[in-house]
């Protein structure tokens, strides 16, 4: 398996980032706040905004690989962009409760998944 997102599944420029923001419908969860909005990319894309609020680098760069992780096993369908803000104890939280977080979030976002094709251990 892979471990790395392909350039096109990736939101990488500030406007994509403002655009999730301003025109995206938005969900703070436990753990994380998740922004969904509509594009017109062949395939759903993930950004991660981590600031040094956060915490220093390696926090950040820890919860950045925790959230890719999060979207390539739940992967949306096309069509959506996702950005992730991490909050406090993302990093340090059990994977179980991040999955069950990152979740809920979608579900009440109504952003549907692509079906499993592999089971995470």
């Amino acid at each position: 398996m892979r471990h790395t997102l392909r350039p096109h599944e990736r939101v990488r420029r500030r406007p994509e980032f403002l655009h999730a923001y301003e025109h995206g419908r938005k969900h703070h969860g436990r753990y994380m706040t998740v922004f969904a909005s509509a594009s017109t990319a062949p395939a759903a894309r993930l950004g991660v905004s981590a600031t040094r609020k956060f915490g220093p680098a390696v926090a950040r760069n820890r919860a950045k690989r925790r959230a890719r992780d999060l979207f390539r096993h739940h992967k949306p369908m096309p069509g959506v962009d996702l950005v992730v803000i991490p909050r406090r104890g993302f990093g340090t939280v059990g994977h179980a409760d991040l999955v069950a977080d990152y979740l809920s979030a979608l579900r009440r976002l109504k952003v549907t998944l692509l079906p499993q094709t592999d089971v995470p251990a």
